[in-house]
């Protein structure tokens, strides 16, 4: 027998605070673990050593202790990791030991295993190595409704190819007997690809109240050790409102939102150095872009449309395509190379400080 070898099975050892209480285990017959995932599970009880149940100073152990609170609570379900599988049958044994030293019948509870959650390294998952906190998800920014959604098809799924669905749809369909066996990947990528949809799907007055935590100095909650990038004084809830439906269809977490508009409310422009390089100081064209930019938008109508217009019109004059007239323009005014789209940005930053950045931003190129 694997680990202890019964020595004193039969030794009658009087308990005392040098000794462990051990339960002792059937050697003839079997144990079923009627398992509502997995069907029935049959064990030896040849295979079951004398199992430790307490400590030599009289502390129960979790087989022992688990148990008794499963049968005073009158619990009807234990539904627990795979993992746990190992303890049923040594806890049916002693349910059912105490079933005959009591005189009665308590009903076992009805077990269900569940498959265990996977990495992506396809490792358990760790309390210490990978995020498991509800909260660090809160605090990235993924809506409670997403979260659930994709919990809620981790070892399972409705039925159909439908991802999205939602918590009472789920408590419908749910069957302990359609859990999968094999472990459930926490695919973070997917979850992230949900939350998006999620978002997308959010009306413009509840995106607008999501993002406040991450964006509002003034938000009554923001996540633990999170602080908003500018100073309450350079926010405009205006601002943010107008820009907000330009962001609304780019996050896929609500803290990516700061990164994309923070060019409206900083003190200073918060640069990409690389982006600066390759768009500004590493482009021959940039001096005569800006340039023309400059002496487009202090005249044109401040309106997405209209500046549009303008830059395709600055462009055709220098012989340069669109997207490459609007790299400089962005990276000077945004100080990145990606982000809301650019003519609904310049709007919403106005004209004054869009031609104040540009002309910095020309400034820096000196006579070339």
């Amino acid at each position: 027998m694997p680990g202890y070898d019964g020595h004193c099975r039969d030794l009658n050892v009087v308990r005392s605070e040098r000794t462990a209480l051990r339960f002792k285990v059937p050697r003839e017959g079997e144990t079923i673990v009627h398992d509502a995932v997995r069907g029935d599970v049959v064990v030896s009880n040849s295979a079951i050593e004398d199992f430790v149940v307490a400590r030599s100073n009289g502390a129960p152990l979790y087989l022992l202790a688990n148990m008794v609170d499963d049968r005073l609570d009158r619990i009807t379900h234990v539904i627990r990791g795979e993992d746990h599988i190992s303890n049923t049958p040594k806890q049916i044994l002693l349910w059912q030991a105490l079933d005959e030293a009591e005189g009665v019948v308590v009903p076992l509870p009805t077990y269900a295993h569940l498959p265990l959650l996977v990495n992506e390294q396809r490792k358990k998952l760790s309390k210490r190595k990978d995020p498991v906190s509800v909260e660090a998800y809160r605090a990235e920014g993924y809506l409670p409704e997403a979260f659930v959604n994709f919990l809620g098809l981790l070892g399972w799924s409705p039925r159909g190819d439908q991802e999205k669905t939602t918590l009472e749809a789920m408590a419908k369909e749910f069957e302990l007997s359609d859990v999968n066996h094999s472990p459930a990947y926490f695919d973070v990528a997917k979850l992230r690809n949900l939350n998006g949809t999620y978002i997308r799907e959010m009306t413009p007055e509840a995106f607008l109240e999501a993002i406040g935590p991450w964006v509002d100095p003034a938000s009554s909650w923001r996540p633990e050790g999170y602080d908003v990038p500018w100073p309450a004084e350079r926010y405009d809830p205006a601002k943010m409102a107008a820009i907000a439906p330009a962001v609304h269809e780019r996050v896929q977490v609500l803290s990516e939102v700061p990164a994309m508009v923070d060019f409206l409310f900083c003190d200073a422009v918060p640069m990409d150095e690389a982006a600066w390089a390759k768009a500004i100081t590493g482009d021959p064209d940039a001096s005569r872009i800006l340039d023309a930019a400059l002496e487009a938008y202090r005249d044109a109508a401040f309106a997405p449309e209209v500046l549009h217009e303008a830059t395709t019109a600055l462009g055709d004059a220098l012989g340069l395509k669109l997207r490459k007239v609007q790299a400089p323009i962005r990276v000077a005014v945004t100080g990145k190379s990606v982000g809301p789209p650019l003519f609904e940005s310049l709007v919403v930053l106005g004209r004054d400080e869009v031609l104040r950045r540009l002309e910095v931003a020309r400034a820096s190129l000196g006579a070339r």
